[in-house]
Order: C-alpha cells, then structure tokens, then sequence
C-alpha cells in the first residue's frame, strides 16, 4: 500500500510514522499542506519544525507553496465551529486526495487523526467521501494512544510546539477561554 499522508505539523507526525513503520509492504510519503495556518511566521515554524524532523527520519515530505487565500475561499461563510473546520479539513484532504492519485497513491490519510482535540468522526466521514469521490482510497487509524506520548517525544527532541490548530479563529477562541473573554 502507498500512502499519502497529510501532515499538519512534526509533533502529530511522529505517531503515525510509528505505527505505518512497524506494518510491512507500507510507502508512505508526506505532505505539509495548511493554508489554514495563521500568521505567516507561525506557519514558517510549524514548517520548518517539519522539515527538519522530516530529514531526521529521512522522510519525504512535500511542500506546495503558502497561499492562505485558499483557506479564507474554503471557509466564506462558515467562520463558527464545526462548520469551519469541517470546510477545511475537506479542503486540506481534497488537496491530499488529488495529489495522491496524481502520484499513484493507493490511499491518503492524515496526522489530524492523532489529536483528540479533532472530531474524528467527521474527519473519517469527510475522508470516506472524498475517497469516494476522486477513486483514491482513505486510510483511516485512530492515532490518538499515542498523544501523549509523541507530544513528550517532541518535547524532548525540541520540536516546535503549537498553542492552537492553526487558523486565525482558532486562536482568537483559544485566547478568549484563556482570558475569559
């Protein structure tokens, strides 16, 4: 099997590069696709945070340029949860789905699947249909055992660790609960 697997950031990556490398007959390539991401410097750290752990383990990861107006086009009207991050997981996953089966990828998954803090019900959903829709399979695994531990492996290699999923709006709630606002 060959896998194309979305990748949101270093920390959620190291689980699942765990798990795909204890499963013989496995190709797995990654892509850093997040034009949801906000501000440009935080989406330069998370970035560079996965390159650098990418060359550590000699994966291959792609990098499509930055464009965050992709993200602002995806949500329009959906500002509020969990319309919004609905909209765009789908728009990161169609992107992953598309280029895997450009490049010959039987499946794309995702590193979203390692949080807990991610509704993977609707990610399995949005997947499944995606799937569905462009012939290319979704390979689903509940990554979320090991949370933790890759957040503590993350800490101790010195990897970038962000506060927030990525979107503007994300972090403006994240302050307001923080702040009670």
């Amino acid at each position: 099997m060959k896998i194309l697997l979305h990748t949101c950031c270093a920390p959620c990556l190291i689980y699942p590069l765990e798990q795909f490398s204890s499963q013989e007959g496995l190709e797995v390539k990654g892509l850093f696709y997040n034009p949801n991401i906000q501000s440009f410097a935080e989406f330069k750290n998370r970035r560079q945070s996965v390159i650098d752990f990418s060359k550590k383990l000699n994966f291959e990861i792609v990098i499509p340029e930055y464009d965050p107006s992709e993200f602002f086009v995806c949500i329009n009207d959906t500002l509020l949860k969990p319309k919004r991050c609905a909209s765009c997981w789908t728009l990161r996953l169609k992107k992953t789905a598309k280029l895997a089966k450009a490049g010959g990828f039987s499946h794309f998954s995702t590193t979203l699947l390692v949080s807990p803090y991610q509704d993977h019900e609707m990610l399995k959903e949005i997947g499944s249909s995606i799937a569905r829709e462009d012939g290319v399979g979704f390979y689903y695994q509940d990554f979320r055992p090991g949370f933790k531990d890759a957040r503590n492996k993350a800490r101790a290699s010195g990897l970038y660790m962000q506060k927030y999923c990525g979107c503007i709006y994300s972090e403006i709630e994240r302050a307001r609960e923080k702040n009670n606002v």
